[in-house]
């Protein structure tokens, strides 16, 4: 059994081989290292002899004309070849010096790399059954016509492979697509009887290194004429100018590996020639043409096939570009609804509830949840509530404002293992992290069957590199727990709309804004006059009040029943007005005076507020249940002022029981603490609950019980601006309930 970490080795070791530094080159044709300055030699391929008749050694420091015919000039050649130009330009063909053992013409090549000019030279080869073969410009125009009628991408792939065959004579010719992984699957083929067909099946990403794969992106094609050539290294092996082996990225003739040859003989296959398709700057996939004995692969017919493959890589890249665009526009229009929807709404949330088949065509999901610190929604096909608020709780410790996405829930999120169960596939957005508010859709798991060109696991050979595979057959694997792949325009697509969701947050936000300021003027202006109008009625009210008591002293004995009568109503009233006004004043005081905060002991509070009202139930059976009070950080008066009044109203509306029950306790949640006053009195129906802490807000008839309904509305003033809540609860004839919370301060926690 090979250990885990070996192998990784292994393939770490694959992954940084210097392909591109082989420091030799396939030996059917000589390469020549150039001095752009002077054009001499500074490095030889160590095949030079036979051609030249002079040993590599020799040649260094030679000028380039003393090694061609009198007749060719290369300075005056380079003047065509353009400056930007890297790959290898065919200046012309070319004689060698006169009594070199190879008579007839090369083919020249140059190009401009690594602070060098290398030159290489090839002999004309073309093989015997392509002789007759003429101009290859009719069957270039008949392809690109035969792509543009091309109705899917198989069908193109399959021209391509069709005409590539027919140009170079190999016995197969296969293209095949990378997959985001970088697995590739033979999309087209075709072949001579006795090849094996590859067609549907997958090669790993493994059996291309991620320094081959660049090599393919930037370099787009490569001859192996022979699986079995010897190298012919350079001489010296380092470039002069560098002092490193020399990059031959570019160059036709550049060695290959030989893993490589071993895995091409594994497969049968002694010739190869491979074609990059580049889509938008990446490699999209190869054109691979393989045959069974050793074949070569002339400079015209290399011309040729290269011009076909960047012909199907436009193609590719233009109708890839139209479905973009198409996919584009869709993904906006939903954007659009969903943007439409929410500005109509008063919040994101119920904007996008509203439309729960645009928010899953939006992704191509089967499932979505809108997320808020209050409430979460699922729509669709998604895994529990429970499970997607502990996915929520992972994305927002990740901390991570973009987008989140996962084809593989069960490989990405192991923390979460129970997710996998309910969901192949997750894209996740936040919309505010520190409200938790997010957008999430799923995908659900599919289960793919996917035919290998041979077992793809890797193998270590007997030195501890990797041995390339030795069977091609088909092998079947059954792969689980993935979703279809979020396509990128998606990923874009969500982010975008992140962008118009925080945007129109924005606008609410400011429109509120507006509104609160609005709203805090006229609260000025409304508790000024409600104070300079209870300030101004003190006076009168008092005369009133004053003078039907001095009437009565001074002439009661001379009104009849009637009038004495009349005369105490006046009394009664002119003081319920009083109250009514000196509550009124408290009540605008309480909005206008800044809250002196320190800390507030409520179990000595609360026995000062029941001595005080002692008078009160006098005479009365009430059993009081306090429990044990915490410190809370306020106003004191303000405090005082509430549970005053929560206080008297226990009191008050138990009247009438025998005993009356009042109880008081506290609860400490995170960040607040909640006090409860409950009761075993009147009572209140639920239903007139919203009206309870209004001014002027009365559930019982003043003839019932006395108060002027301005109490509870102090109450809740009084808390909110200490930043907490209020509420109640009751049954007609079984007693009420209050509430209120007060921050919790580190002091008091």
């Amino acid at each position: 059994m090979i250990a885990d970490s070996t192998l990784t080795q292994a393939l770490e070791r694959c992954a940084q081989e210097p392909i591109q530094l082989p420091g030799s080159i396939q030996p059917h044709g000589f390469l020549l290292v150039l001095d752009e300055t002077d054009l001499r030699v500074l490095q030889a391929s160590e095949n030079v002899e036979p051609w030249l008749g002079i040993a590599a050694s020799e040649l260094i420091g030679c000028s380039f004309a003393e090694l061609v015919g009198d007749a060719f000039d290369l300075r005056l050649q380079l003047t065509r070849l353009p400056q930007d130009e890297v790959f290898p330009f065919h200046i012309s063909d070319v004689h060698l010096r006169q009594g070199a053992p190879y008579s007839d013409k090369l083919h020249l090549l140059v190009h401009r790399h690594d602070q060098v000019l290398i030159a290489e030279f090839e002999p004309p080869r073309l093989p015997a059954d392509l002789a007759g073969q003429g101009d290859y410009y009719p069957l270039v125009r008949s392809f690109v016509g035969r792509l543009h009628q091309a109705g899917s991408l198989e069908e193109l792939l399959q021209q391509t492979v069709l005409q590539l065959k027919r140009i170079t004579g190999f016995g197969r010719v296969k293209a095949y697509r990378f997959d985001a992984e970088g697995n590739g699957q033979v999309l087209a083929e075709v072949a001579d009887p006795g090849y094996p067909s590859y067609l549907g099946l997958c090669f790993p990403a493994a059996d291309i290194p991620r320094q081959a794969r660049e090599l393919y992106r930037v370099n787009r094609i490569r001859v192996i004429e022979d699986a079995n050539y010897q190298p012919s290294p350079l001489l010296p092996a380092a470039n002069p100018r560098t002092g490193r082996p020399l990059d031959l990225s570019f160059a036709a003739l550049r060695s290959v590996s030989p893993v490589h040859l071993q895995y091409m003989r594994n497969m049968g296959t002694l010739a190869s020639m491979s074609l990059s398709i580049v889509v938008d700057g990446q490699l999209w996939g190869l054109v691979s043409c393989h045959h069974q004995q050793p074949r070569p692969v002339d400079l015209r017919t290399r011309t040729a096939c290269e011009l076909l493959a960047s012909v199907l890589s436009l193609q590719i890249e233009s109708r890839e570009s139209h479905a973009n665009t198409r996919q584009l526009l869709e993904l906006r229009q939903h954007i659009v609804r969903m943007i439409s929807s929410m500005a109509d709404h008063d919040s994101v949330g119920d904007g996008l509830r509203d439309l729960p088949e645009v928010l899953l065509a939006f992704a191509g999901a089967q499932g979505a949840a809108v997320i808020s610190a209050e409430r979460c929604d699922l729509i669709g096909k998604t895994p529990p509530a429970a499970q997607v608020t502990a996915l929520v709780h992972w994305l927002a410790q990740r901390g991570e404002e973009g987008v989140f996405h996962s084809d593989n829930v069960r490989r990405d999120i192991d923390e979460l293992p129970e997710l996998a169960a309910h969901a192949g596939g997750v894209l996740a957005v936040a919309i505010s992290q520190i409200h938790s508010h997010y957008l999430l859709w799923f995908r659900a798991e599919q289960v793919r069957t996917v035919n290998w060109a041979g077992e793809p696991s890797k193998q270590l050979g007997p030195q501890g590199n990797l041995a390339p595979r030795h069977s091609f057959e088909r092998w079947q694997e059954n792969l689980r727990g993935y979703c279809e792949p979020w396509h990128p325009l998606i990923i874009e697509g969500v982010q975008e709309l992140r962008t118009a969701v925080l945007g129109i947050v924005l606008r609410k936000a400011e429109e509120l804004a507006q509104l609160a300021g609005e709203l805090r003027r006229s609260n000025k202006e409304l508790e000024a006059f409600s104070y300079s109008v209870s300030h101004d009625l003190r006076a009168p009210l008092r005369h009133i009040a004053g003078y039907s008591e001095l009437l009565g002293e001074i002439e009661g004995q001379g009104l009849s029943e009637r009038g004495r009568r009349f005369l105490q109503h006046i009394e009664e009233a002119a003081s319920f007005a009083g109250s009514l006004v000196d509550n009124l004043l408290h009540f605008s005081q309480m909005g206008r005076s800044a809250l002196r905060l320190s800390e507030v002991d409520l179990n000595a509070l609360v026995e000062a507020i029941r001595s005080e009202l002692a008078p009160d139930y006098a005479g009365r059976e009430i059993v009081w249940d306090i429990a044990r009070l915490p410190k809370v950080i306020g106003d004191p008066a303000f405090i005082n002022m509430a549970l005053h009044n929560l206080l008297a109203n226990a009191i008050k509306y138990t009247r009438g029981r025998t005993p009356a029950r009042i109880g008081i306790s506290a609860v400490q949640h995170p960040g607040e603490t909640e006090i409860c006053i409950r009761d075993n009195g009147v009572g209140f129906d639920m239903a007139y609950a919203n009206k309870l802490f209004g001014v002027f807000q009365r559930l019982h008839r003043m003839e019932d019980f006395e108060g002027t309904g301005i109490g509870l509305a102090s109450v809740r003033r009084i808390i909110e601006r200490h930043d907490g809540r209020v509420w109640a609860h009751g049954k007609v004839g079984q007693g009420a309930t209050f509430h209120f919370t007060l921050p919790r301060h580190p002091a008091t926690t």
